[in-house]
């Protein structure tokens, strides 16, 4: 059968529809659903934003994903699990009471040297694992990064909240110590949260400037385990920090200028019921602070080119 032009059903020219009459060749029930105004917004966002606490609840289910992972991940197929965590700083705390207490004579402040040690080795082994999972957080994690948006600080945040089932363990063995050797606790007890968020915000602080730097500069996670290893000993990890301050004499606050100082020596005066150095503390807050701060500010201005580099 022949098909004349007449018989072919004409198609309207969208080109030459003007804005006015465009919506006639909508369907009306599609008309009546749009919004009058938009329901998201894109608009750039403030260069001060550095902490965008909306996104990063709204976000919070993937948070928890990473968290589990990384748990689940570090674990997986090994021998004995969880109990890695509480043999390292127990044959740590062996070794160092054998050569530094009974044959250096290193002093305690009253304390068995192996609680003081311990005390010493909880926060610091959560500290400098916490740091070096968040350095290579980012990178570790570029097909992710690379498919699909979501807040990459959510990355460093959950290397760094993953090591605290390692502290929750470590913790529970350190309660068991302090039985064994009949510590009674004090109301200084009360203080220890205090000491252990910060140590946890001055882990993230950490973990977020190397975790952007890490991206550009691959040399720090090279350089990384040399400079944890010179920042034990430069903290009151294995020694009191008194022996410090009386050597330096007037220039013991630069001593204090290290953040782990003060949270140290408060971590051990919460358990052990000793005084508190509001000086060393007040250095610490301040620190931890203002590097949080400083590091998810430079976090998020780097990150947009994560995609393009990682």
């Amino acid at each position: 059968m022949d098909v004349t032009t007449s018989d072919v059903p004409r198609i309207p020219d969208l080109t030459a529809t003007t804005t006015s009459n465009t919506t006639e060749l909508l369907p009306a029930t599609l008309i009546n659903t749009l919004p009058d105004k938009p329901l998201v917004t894109i608009q750039p966002s403030s260069s001060w934003s550095a902490l965008n606490l909306r996104d990063l609840w709204a976000y919070r289910e993937l948070l928890y994903f990473l968290i589990s992972r990384d748990v689940k991940v570090r674990y997986k197929q090994t021998v004995l699990g969880v109990m890695w965590v509480a043999l390292q700083p127990l044959m740590m705390t062996l070794i160092f009471t054998v050569f530094l207490s009974i044959l250096v004579r290193v002093p305690s402040d009253g304390a068995p040297y192996p609680l003081f040690v311990y005390a010493g080795l909880l926060p610091w082994t959560f500290f400098s694992t916490a740091v070096t999972a968040s350095s290579s957080s980012v990178t570790g994690n570029a097909q992710l990064i690379t498919k699909i948006y979501f807040p990459r600080m959510l990355i460093p945040t959950a290397a760094v909240a993953g090591r605290f089932l390692d502290f929750a363990i470590g913790f529970v063995i350190l309660g068991g110590m302090l039985a064994f050797y009949r510590v009674s606790p004090t109301w200084n007890i009360l203080m220890l949260p205090v000491f252990v968020a910060l140590t946890t915000l001055v882990a993230l602080g950490s973990g977020l400037l190397l975790a952007a730097l890490n991206v550009k500069y691959r040399d720090v996670s090279i350089l990384l385990p040399v400079v944890i290893q010179l920042w034990m000993y430069v903290s009151p990890v294995l020694y009191p920090s008194r022996l410090v301050f009386e050597r330096l004499g007037a220039w013991g606050w630069v001593y204090a200028l290290n953040p782990l100082v003060g949270i140290l020596d408060g971590f051990r005066a919460a358990l052990f019921g000793g005084p508190i150095n509001g000086l060393t503390i007040a250095f610490s807050v301040i620190f931890t602070f203002a590097l949080l701060f400083f590091s998810a500010y430079a976090f998020r201005r780097v990150e947009r080119s994560f995609a393009d580099i990682v």
